[in-house]
């Protein structure tokens, strides 16, 4: 995104007077003016803190009548998460880890974290005002909720700190979450801390905000490439959401089904789904992420099938959970596969372990950091 917004500068005769990137992965930086700092993703670590210190700095050299650009896409909430003042960063990464494993989506994940995190909610725009402020942004939310999106650094906080309060006791989490983060809740509640900025807030009359990419145009891109290949691609409108391993034994079967009572079924075709799943941990978890579990659980539905079906699902950023793969391919010889490996796969799925497992398959795909975010894909294919 930074070097795509370096080249339209140049080709308008300019270039970038300042700022700062913050990627994944370890890069040189695109411009001189610009500093590179790598941050930590999913949970936030001394790299985000790096990152946050290095926007603020940024952020304070910025005169009022400056003309600002926020390249801002999905990952961004860990990437740049440092802690609100009472909270500490080992709380920070406390409240990250516990909500990764909570089973919420993400839209409401970042309601949460955006309260607890030095940029979110709106706070960045805040810093930046009174200058003007572009927002191009990359989506990694089911619906493509701006204020969700990065937890909305330069968008309204339409949640109040008793709705977030009420969200994290019905999700059981109240209790869970560090007491200086409840302390912070309850301070803002009572009026002693200042509300996140809302709509209307003087901090976003000179914002302004643009979806430039989207889970959406990945998946026609996907069905553009299949029709070039000879697949017949079909893309479905309904997002993927809920447990990894339940809606990834339910995409199996209607691979299956449909190829079955398909009367074109010799014809090449090909199934993508987009959206993004979540898994509910348990206290001892594995290795893994959500595209791999869904792709776990697919294979052993799969199993013993034809050898004309597989499955992949991957995030497009190149990494699911912490590891270093993206997600993976299953077939009809996966589960035996992993078997044959000394793995039980049904138990690497119901501790949450399918890293190894897949891996034990040569199943897994590791195609590098992309650059981009815009949630998972996942692709069946009928041959």
């Amino acid at each position: 995104m930074a070097e795509a917004a370096i080249q339209v500068l140049q080709e308008e005769g300019g270039r970038p007077a300042g700022g700062v990137v913050v990627g994944p992965g370890a890069g040189p930086s695109p411009d001189p003016a610009l500093v590179y700092v790598q941050g930590d993703h999913p949970e936030p670590g001394t790299g985000s803190r790096r990152a946050a210190d290095a926007l603020g700095k940024a952020v304070e050299r910025i005169p009022d009548e400056a003309e600002v650009w926020v390249l801002l896409s999905g990952g961004t909430s860990s990437l740049i998460a440092a802690p609100e003042p009472g909270l500490s960063p080992a709380d920070l990464a406390s409240l990250y880890r516990l909500l990764l494993g909570s089973g919420l989506d993400i839209r409401a994940m970042n309601q949460i974290r955006k309260r607890f995190s030095r940029w979110g909610g709106g706070k960045l725009a805040r810093a930046l005002a009174p200058a003007r402020v572009r927002v191009y942004i990359v989506s990694d939310v089911i619906g493509d909720d701006l204020s969700a999106i990065g937890s909305g650094p330069c968008v309204p906080d339409p949640a109040t700190a008793l709705e977030v309060r009420q969200q994290l006791e019905q999700a059981g989490l109240w209790r869970r979450i560090p007491a200086a983060a409840r302390s912070l809740v309850i301070s803002t509640e009572a009026g002693s801390l200042p509300e996140t900025p809302k709509p209307g807030d003087a901090a976003f009359a000179r914002v302004t905000s643009e979806l430039i990419a989207s889970n959406r145009l990945a998946l026609e891109a996907a069905a553009r490439r299949a029709g070039e290949w000879g697949l017949r691609p079909t893309v479905m409108e309904a997002p993927i959401a809920g447990e990894a391993s339940i809606v990834g034994g339910e995409l199996a079967r209607l691979l299956i089904g449909s190829r079955s009572s398909s009367h074109d079924s010799a014809e090449p075709s090909c199934v993508i789904w987009g959206g993004e799943t979540t898994v509910t941990l348990g206290g001892s978890p594995g290795s893994g992420g959500r595209c791999q579990e869904l792709a776990l659980a697919a294979g052993r539905v799969l199993d013993g099938s034809s050898d004309g079906v597989a499955l992949l699902a991957a995030g497009t950023d190149g990494r699911d959970g912490p590891t270093d793969a993206a997600g993976a391919v299953v077939n009809g010889e996966t589960w035996q596969a992993i078997i044959r490996a000394g793995r039980d796969p049904a138990r690497d799925l119901a501790e949450h372990n399918a890293y190894p497992a897949l891996d034990a398959a040569g199943a897994l795909l590791r195609p590098g950091l992309t650059g981009t975010n815009v949630m998972d894909v996942v692709i069946g294919v009928r041959t």
